[in-house]
């Protein structure tokens, strides 16, 4: 282990930066690609840019609608409104979670709140915004009382999640818990078991990590979230 510190030069909201990242415990970490511990310094990840041509304008457009009309389940009576994602639809970044919440099916957005919070922070912390990156879930509908989904809801949006990192055809997959873990890898192992290894989905690398929320009751999980998106960064590099 190597000690390092973290100096974070934006002014917005600097108190609930170091709040989020010292709750993270992130103050050291351990390489598990190489021997070799990096600081942020050390880390230079090229920037996205949006590039509008880069995608066939009718099919993102075509998709998002296909989403927001959905009712190919159960879940189309009790929601809100769906919640297609949000970002860059051309990110080298691609984070997908389970479900959306309460707040993100009024919102329509994915992970807002606190659990939305801690991840903007963990995404400034690897030098990324919620810009640069596309953030969605495995569903596009909340899931009544929080309840685990079922196997007809899962495989009723699985296509719109595969069109989606298929149009947005990210260097970098990260899934946050155990179901978008399971889902895409179509393996029925833990997260324990998942993490810290370089999996593939489409020939791209997939990393897994507990979800924002878990990480919310469980500091545990925070310090482990930490090592495998460090992991990730490291993966990225090689991968690119």
């Amino acid at each position: 282990m190597t000690a390092f510190s973290i100096v974070l030069t934006m002014a917005i909201s600097e108190n609930t930066r170091l709040h989020y990242l010292n709750a993270l415990g992130i103050t050291v970490w351990q390489s598990r690609i190489n021997e070799t511990c990096s600081t942020f310094a050390e880390i230079s990840l090229p920037p996205s840019s949006v590039n509008e041509d880069a995608l066939p304008p009718d099919s993102w457009v075509v998709l998002r609608n296909q989403v927001i009309q959905c009712e190919q389940c159960i879940l189309c009576t009790t929601r809100k409104q769906t919640v297609f994602g949000e970002g860059n639809p051309n990110a080298k970044w691609m984070f997908i979670g389970e479900a959306p919440g309460q707040e993100e099916d009024f919102h329509g957005t994915p992970f807002i709140g606190e659990a939305g919070n801690l991840l903007t922070e963990m995404l400034r912390a690897m030098q990324l915004t919620r810009e640069e990156v596309f953030i969605t879930n495995i569903l596009k509908c909340r899931l009544p009382d929080n309840r685990n989904p079922h196997v007809d809801e899962i495989h009723a949006c699985r296509d719109y999640l595969h069109r989606q990192i298929a149009l947005i055809n990210p260097k970098m997959i990260i899934t946050f818990g155990q179901v978008s873990a399971q889902t895409l890898l179509e393996k029925m192992d833990s997260i324990e078991n998942l993490r810290g290894q370089i999996h593939q989905f489409q020939q791209k690398p997939l990393i897994t990590v507990h979800d924002p929320n878990d990480m919310l009751r469980s500091p545990i999980e925070k310090s482990k979230a930490w090592q495998d998106l460090q992991f990730a960064l490291e993966a990225f590099k090689q991968h690119e």
